[in-house]
C-alpha cells in the first residue's frame, strides 16, 4: 500500500514564487545532506540566496560532498546545534534573513526561539501552519491547516487559521478559496465540539466579510467528493470542491498529509505563516523535492 511514486515540485508554487527571486533565507543547522540538497535546489531555481547557520566544518563539507559551490554565500558559524534557532531568530529580527528555513533541528526547539518577544517576530495574528498538497507538477493543490502548529485550537484560534489560509491562497491564485470547516460528521451535534466550532466559524466568516466560501461542519468525504455531498442531499458550493480543508486538531491533519504522502506519494509543501517572517518545518525524513516546494511556499507567502 506505500506509495513507490516520485514525490514532485509542483509548478503551482514555483510559478508564483519565481516572481519573487533571490529571498534571503536563514538555513537553520544546515550541514545534513537533505537540507544541502533542498537549498541547492533553490538556488538553482533563483528562489533564495542562503545564509548558512550551523557548524561552519560540516557545512562546509557537506556542500563539497555534494558539489554545490557555497563560496559566495554568507556562513555563521555556530557549532552547538540548539543555538543556531537563536542565531536565526536574531538575524530575522534585524531583517537579514526574510525566511527560515528548518534543516537537521528539532521543530520545537527552532519555533522556541522564533516565538520569543525579544525577536519581535510575532505580530497581531496568530501563526498557523499551512500544508500544500499535490500529486503531480500541474496538479491542483488541496490546502490542509493546521496540522502541524496548533495542538487544539479553540474558535479564536481558527479563525486565525482561517485568516491565514485565506490570505495564502490568494498569494497562489485562488482568490476565494471554498474552504470545508471539517468536523466526524455534517451534523451539528452537541457532543461533538468540532461541529459547534464549524458552524460558529462558518457564521463568524459571514459576518466578518472573509473573503471566501467558507462552509461547516463538513465531513471528509463530502468536502471533496460531489457524489458524497449528493447523496447526504449536502447543498452548498463548498460540499464536495474544497480547495482548503480546516481541521479541528493537529491529529487529524497529521494524519490526513502523512497519508496522502505515504500512500499516494503526494507532495507536501509546508509553511508557518502569520508572522513577520514565514518559516519552513519540514519533517527531517522529508524527501528533498518537498523541501524545495516547502521554500518555495514560504517564498509566496512573503510580504
Amino acid at each position: 500500500m506505500i506509495s513507490d511514486k516520485e514525490t514532485v515540485c509542483p509548478n503551482n508554487l514555483l510559478n508564483v514564487a519565481h516572481t519573487k527571486k533571490g529571498v534571503t533565507a536563514g538555513i537553520v543547522n544546515a550541514g545534513k545532506p537533505l537540507p544541502m540538497l533542498s537549498v541547492m535546489d533553490a538556488v538553482r531555481e533563483d528562489l533564495i540566496v542562503p545564509t548558512f547557520i550551523g557548524n561552519k566544518v560540516q557545512i562546509e563539507k557537506c556542500a563539497y560532498d555534494l558539489k554545490f559551490d557555497i563560496s559566495k554565500y554568507q556562513i555563521v558559524n555556530e557549532p552547538d546545534e540548539n543555538s543556531t534557532a537563536k542565531v536565526a531568530a536574531k538575524l530575522a529580527s534585524k531583517n537579514k534573513i526574510k525566511i527560515i528555513v528548518k534543516g537537521h533541528i528539532h521543530t520545537d526547539v527552532l519555533m522556541k526561539e522564533v516565538i520569543k518577544k525579544e525577536y519581535n517576530l510575532i505580530g497581531k495574528k496568530r501563526l498557523s501552519h499551512i500544508w500544500h498538497m499535490t500529486l503531480d507538477k500541474e496538479d491542483k493543490p488541496i490546502i490542509i491547516t493546521d496540522g502541524a502548529l496548533n495542538v487544539l485550537p479553540n474558535l479564536k484560534t481558527k479563525m486565525h487559521i482561517l485568516n491565514n489560509v485565506v490570505d495564502f491562497c490568494n498569494r497562489i491564485g485562488i482568490s476565494k478559496p471554498k474552504v470545508a470547516v471539517l468536523s466526524a460528521t455534517e451534523e451539528v451535534l452537541d457532543s461533538v465540539q468540532s461541529s459547534l466550532d464549524a458552524k460558529k466559524i462558518t457564521e463568524l466568516a459571514t459576518k466578518e466579510e472573509i473573503n471566501a466560501e467558507v462552509f461547516g461542519p463538513l465531513a471528509f468525504d463530502n468536502s471533496v467528493s460531489k457524489k458524497s455531498a449528493a447523496i447526504k442531499g449536502i447543498k452548498n458550493v463548498v460540499a464536495g470542491q474544497a480547495d482548503v480543508l480546516l481541521v479541528p486538531n493537529i491529529e487529524s491533519g497529521n494524519a490526513l498529509v502523512k497519508m496522502m504522502i505515504y500512500f499516494m506519494g503526494a507532495c507536501a509543501a509546508g509553511v508557518v505563516v502569520g508572522g513577520k517572517v514565514p518559516v519552513v518545518i519540514t519533517s527531517r525524513s522529508d524527501e528533498a523535492p518537498a523541501r524545495l516546494a516547502s521554500m518555495a511556499a514560504a517564498v509566496v507567502a512573503l510580504d
